[in-house]
């Protein structure tokens, strides 16, 4: 990659602190081992993965019975089985602390604000179970929730959790058939909803979607009072009644636990793709625990008390990452709106008044306040601030740059990828290594995590395809209405016999960290040559005319052409000098290949609800296929802009 100097590097001090250090010289004692770096820790890590998650177990204080084998089945990726005799609850384990100190902060936008101490949020976990088992709700039943990211969310779940039945969620901007697209194929027991919501400043009405939903769903509906009238709603559906009266009749008592298997399904999270009916993937509880203890006190440094942020919807599987914070005693801050309502210094006036340690964001979020001119290095405190997290696509080397110039020079940037699919990351930040512009820091602890080829060889400084050799424990348990396990097989594992297939198109680094160049079924092949979109944007959003970009493959001539599609920023428009400007940009910023053949102007560009754009979908339209699930789109009219544009045709 060419990088000189790292963007930020830990002092030895510094690395022998962190979580992660004392976790590798206890596992040196325990297992009389000697690990003199990282490297020959992540190394042992894949190897021994059954003494190394029993590790995880051990040092993170598992509340739960381990049982006596840690592995089973390990060299079959489909038949490995993690902890098969352990029992243990997630509710248990997230409910770490007592006392009046903060567990949840919440805002919602500027309209709301409320925080709920330890004791509050397990007294409110204790009456909604005995609520829910009033209901009949029991293990394996299915809780489904179209919620804001609130404080009351999170008590619903781990009460769902308590019992062992398995909780399902996604925002309050979906529409109808979104939620149905969704929830109708798992059968919910119960359906939780808001009375409204807020975004961008103006209240949203959700009674016409939520009387529509519950029709089909058949379910009781329980209304959150947050935004609106919850017992005028509640009152007009056939099976409504509010929180309150739901949680009335019950007084706090010590909450029970159901020990349940280390399998046992937690979560159902759902594709965002516009390929057809979102896939019910199913997550375990005990694979999620581990998963996320291992990546927030290893990898993140999280420290019971600090305050951990990442701005996510309950669409989106970042928000069951975070609320996993509350398994290593971290304070909540939740957040529920427009990042940029009332204006771009929201999200940074909460992180200054609460002092968050971790800020976790989108990579479009780091851009757009970048292109919006705001400094939050120079208007806002943010000394408590020490770990940055960016996801949901790659971030650019110029991401990268402004973090260190514009928001904090010292601070941990970690881009993180992995998704839906793991309910975690493969590759994420390391506290004892460098950050190096435009580079993910490295593989998460094991996770036996490569590159190869199409051939199926691992590779170094090429692109290819990111894989996972060995099992692990947040695979999904199975997908949902898929008894034989084909779809599951093929979502991962039709490529390579016995090795996870991400679909990420990505490259090692000289430095051991990794670059991801989008998603592989999104990859541009003209000539032959596999080119990655995010190389291109990497390029063109970094000039001030463009705020942002989507490019695809045109079929055309028996061979494929790069189209660019631009969404300008203000008072500027795509003329002959400004074409020859972004093609120049391209040619010496990434390559004479990746010049697009077009460049067209468009005044929107489509995304899902957790802000991806979807050049699958864009490609579908221009290629005259229809698009399958729209309702995955926040802005699903955009994909009009893109059918039978001129331009195209020749």
């Amino acid at each position: 990659m060419g990088n000189e100097q790292p963007l930020w590097s830990p002092s030895k001090e510094a690395q022998q602190k962190t979580p992660l250090f004392h976790f590798m010289e206890w596992c040196a004692e325990r297992y009389g081992k000697s690990f003199p770096d990282y490297d020959s820790f992540y190394t042992w890590s894949i190897m021994e993965r059954g003494d190394f998650w029993s590790a995880v177990w051990e040092f993170c204080g598992v509340r739960g019975e381990r049982g006596a084998r840690a592995l089973i089945n390990g060299e079959d990726m489909l038949a490995a089985r993690f902890f098969p005799d352990a029992r243990l609850n997630f509710a248990e384990n997230l409910l770490t602390g007592t006392g009046a100190g903060d567990a949840l902060i919440f805002r919602g936008e500027d309209k709301v604000s409320y925080r709920w101490s330890w004791d509050r949020l397990r007294e409110e976990v204790s009456r909604l179970q005995q609520a829910f088992r009033a209901l009949g709700i029991e293990k394996g039943d299915r809780v489904a929730a179209m919620m804001p990211n609130m404080p009351e969310t999170i008590a619903c779940m781990l009460a769902t959790a308590s019992i062992g039945a398995i909780w399902s969620s996604c925002s309050p901007d979906f529409g109808e058939q979104g939620v149905l697209d969704r929830f109708g194929q798992i059968g919910p027991k119960l359906f939780i909803t808001c009375d409204a919501y807020w975004y961008n400043g103006k209240l949203q009405d959700v009674a016409a979607k939520v009387k529509a939903v519950s029709v089909v769903l058949k379910a009781p509906v329980l209304v959150v009072p947050y935004a609106g009238d919850a017992p005028a709603l509640a009152a007009s559906l056939a099976d409504g009644r509010t929180l309150a009266d739901f949680a009335a009749p019950f007084e706090e008592k010590a909450i029970e636990f159901e020990p349940l298997p280390f399998s046992h399904p937690l979560y159902i999270l759902f594709s965002s793709g516009t390929t057809g009916v979102p896939k019910c993937i199913v997550h375990s509880a005990g694979g999620t625990l581990l998963q996320h203890l291992k990546e927030h006190r290893f990898h993140c440094s999280i420290e019971p008390g600090e305050k951990l942020f990442y701005f996510t919807t309950c669409g989106w599987m970042m928000w069951n990452w975070l609320v996993s914070g509350l398994a290593v005693g971290a304070t909540l801050c939740l957040f529920d709106g427009s990042p940029f309502a009332p204006d771009g210094n929201v999200l940074f006036d909460y992180a200054q008044d609460e002092r968050f340690a971790v800020f976790g964001t989108s990579a479009k979020y780091i851009d757009a306040v970048r292109k919006g001119g705001i400094v939050p290095k120079e208007s806002h405190d943010l000394s408590a601030l020490r770990l940055m997290t960016s996801t949901g696509s790659p971030l650019s080397p110029e991401g990268f740059s402004f973090v260190y110039e514009g928001i904090k020079s010292d601070v941990h940037l970690a881009s993180i990828s992995g998704g839906t699919d793991i309910v975690s990351c493969f590759v994420l930040g390391n506290p004892l290594k460098p950050v190096w512009r435009g580079e993910i820091q490295g593989p998460g602890l094991g996770l036996a995590v490569d590159v190869w080829n199409d051939d199926g060889k691992p590779i170094r400084g090429e692109k290819g395809e990111l894989v996972c050799t060995k099992a692990f424990p947040s695979m999904p348990v199975m997908f949902w209405n898929d008894p034989d396990g084909e779809k599951y097989r093929a979502a991962y594992f039709e490529r390579f016999d016995n090795v996870w297939c991400h679909g990420d198109f990505a490259e090692w680094t000289e430095h051991g960290g990794i670059v991801i160049h989008g998603r592989s079924d999104a990859t541009l092949n003209p000539g032959g040559v596999r080119i990655g979109t995010a190389e291109i944007y990497n390029q063109v959003e970094q000039m001030e005319e463009v705020a942002e970009a989507i490019c695809i493959g045109q079929d055309w001539d028996d061979d494929v052409r790069v189209i660019l599609f631009v969404r300008l920023a203000r008072d500027h428009m795509l003329d002959d000098d400004l074409v020859k400007a972004i093609k120049n940009r391209i040619r010496t910023g990434a390559s004479p290949r990746h010049v697009p053949a077009k460049i067209i102007q468009v005044t929107d560009i489509p995304r899902t609800k957790s802000g991806k754009i979807v050049e699958l979908a864009v490609r579908d339209v221009v290629h005259g296929r229809p698009v399958k699930n729209k309702e995955a789109l926040a802005n699903p009219e955009a994909l009009d802009l893109f059918a039978g544009l001129a331009e195209l045709k020749n």
